[in-house]
């Protein structure tokens, strides 16, 4: 596979309250909230930026509202791009041809991402994934 950047990186927040008083109270990141999720990309260095809630995580990686409990409990999402929605499908295949393990399969999500998900060993989600918005000069 043929990792273009570094898409995106959120940390993974079980009390979304206590850590906008950190990220956007504290340290003044210019964070919108869309719907409890914190997010910029007007953080220097950072494509994207985000302060996820668990359970957002949750419904993204498993259609719930509850991490599994048979999981560990991420701390950090990390997304490496790749050039097409193809590249994405095909980054999971050769991940799981490697021995990972997919929370999902390459899947569109409604705004436009497409991405593959696997927790890594040091329990951060690590997506591979294609955002149309950061292929057009954007």
């Amino acid at each position: 596979m043929d990792i273009l950047f570094i898409a995106s990186f959120a940390t993974i927040t079980p009390d979304p309250s206590t850590s906008k008083k950190l990220y956007v109270d504290a340290l003044g990141l210019p964070l919108e909230d869309s719907g409890g999720y914190l997010h910029s990309e007007r953080v220097g260095g950072s494509k994207h930026f985000g302060v996820w809630p668990l359970e957002q995580a949750a419904q993204a990686c498993f259609g719930t509202s509850e991490w599994p409990s048979d999981h560990p409990v991420p701390q950090a999402s990390v997304e490496f791009e790749v050039a097409s929605e193809a590249a994405v499908a095909e980054a999971g295949k050769e991940l799981e041809a490697a021995g990972f393990t997919l929370l999902h399969e390459a899947r569109t999500e409604p705004w436009g991402q497409t991405v593959a998900r696997l927790l890594s060993a040091e329990h951060a989600i690590v997506g591979i994934s294609y955002a149309p918005g950061l292929h057009n000069g954007s």
